[in-house]
């Protein structure tokens, strides 16, 4: 039987985790139920009770209590029910984890929820998922459910969204479960995974370079590079999951630097150097700072290269300037390495919009990004190589991911 940790404030919603827990099991899943909450004695009866996630936390649930600081509290009751959380996962305890609740309770599980690896069911039912999210799923797979009334009560419409959550997370921990158990006992892990990022004006490349690592044995991840696309790589590079990555497209850094709507933050570009994978870098998609609608770009941007993508998505031709920058962070980053890094430059065009004749190629600018680079790394134990193709070149893609594979299996290599 599949087991599902039920994660939620018994004080105030423990009616509506009776029902949860009822449902589940009536569905042939085992629950395990931990309270969360902290104002006051549980309305249902806990698998784990809300003294031990504070104590996990390293604090004390009456002292919570008395000092009745919201905040403090849900950041408490965050960090221990994340800490046991993973303590369960790592006993083989735990083949799906569900929650309901508004902001705070949200806040609570979803924390808890990104303590354990991708492919493990999550599910949250939140009046907050009709908005932004992403403070909630973060880098890993959590999955949110509007609850369209408030959690307060079983009633006819709550009773089918919860029962449909019920049904939906009993399904996912069965199959989790199901393939948990497949494995157990099988010997070796399977082909090394690579991630690889992409962007639409990329993907020819990254087609290749997948074709290229598949035949040498590996699986290859593909990351899509919207912000929270290279923050999920990131997550799993720092994880250890991976054997090496094909960082092709970094344009996020892009929009980091200028403004753009798909940032992945000022750490992009960091994970795989600090734990020490090999990694093949690239500056795919450089030429651009996204944006949403064109109404949507920023009044200080209009007399600048705007290229409308589609009807949601607008490009902003990045500047000589921006791309100077640009390749001194790169630089930067890639010189805080601690394993093998190669450094590959498409001198004809970083994405299939900046080659000649097409909306963005400026050689100028591109110059710019590649003088900046050469004069960063320069005698230092990055490897930097040039090629003169565009990014999508086939031959481009082959040399990138060949040369992953020897910094994979046999160190650096002259």
């Amino acid at each position: 039987m599949p087991t599902v940790v039920l994660i939620g404030t018994l004080d105030t919603k423990g009616s509506e985790y009776a029902w949860l827990a009822y449902r589940l099991r009536a569905r042939g899943a085992e629950v395990l139920l931990m309270n969360v909450g902290v104002l006051g004695d549980s309305l249902a009866q806990a698998d784990v009770q809300a003294g031990e996630v504070a104590a996990a936390a390293g604090t004390d649930l009456q002292d919570l209590r008395t000092r009745a600081d919201r905040g403090a509290a849900t950041t408490a009751m965050a960090e221990g029910a994340a800490s046991i959380l993973r303590e369960l996962f790592e006993q083989g305890r735990v083949d799906g984890v569900l929650a309901m609740g508004g902001s705070g309770g949200s806040a609570i599980a979803s924390h808890a929820m990104r303590a354990l690896p991708v492919g493990v069911p999550k599910l949250l039912v939140s009046t907050m998922a009709a908005g932004d999210v992403s403070p909630y799923v973060g880098a890993v797979d959590v999955t949110m459910m509007y609850s369209v009334v408030d959690i307060a009560g079983i009633n006819r419409l709550s009773e089918r969204i919860l029962g449909n959550a019920a049904d939906a997370i009993a399904g996912m921990a069965g199959g989790y479960a199901e393939d948990r158990a497949a494995v157990a006992g099988v010997t070796g892990e399977g082909r090394p995974l690579v991630a690889a990022t992409q962007f639409g004006v990329t993907t020819p490349a990254v087609d290749a370079a997948r074709e290229r690592l598949n035949e040498l044995g590996y699986e290859v991840l593909v990351f899509h590079a919207t912000g929270a696309g290279g923050r999920a790589m990131e997550n799993l590079a720092e994880g250890g999951f991976l054997a090496g990555v094909l960082d092709l497209t970094t344009t996020e850094l892009a929009d980091d630097l200028v403004g753009g709507v798909l940032s992945a933050g000022p750490q992009r570009l960091t994970a795989a150097g600090r734990v020490g994978l090999p990694q093949v870098v690239s500056v795919g998609a450089l030429d651009m700072v996204n944006f949403g609608p064109r109404d949507t770009v920023p009044p200080r941007f209009e007399d600048r290269l705007l290229y409308v993508h589609n009807p949601t998505v607008t490009l902003m031709r990045t500047t000589p300037a921006e791309n100077a920058e640009l390749g001194r962070r790169i630089a930067a980053k890639l010189l805080d390495a601690t394993g093998p890094t190669a450094l590959y430059l498409p001198l004809r065009g970083v994405s299939a919009i900046d080659v000649e004749g097409a909306p963005f190629y400026d050689s100028d600018a591109d110059t710019a990004l590649f003088d900046a680079l050469r004069a960063g790394l320069d005698g230092t134990a990055v490897e930097v190589r040039e090629v003169a193709t565009d990014i999508n070149d086939p031959a481009f893609a082959k040399a990138a991911a060949d040369r992953l594979h020897e910094l994979i299996t046999k160190g650096h290599v002259d």
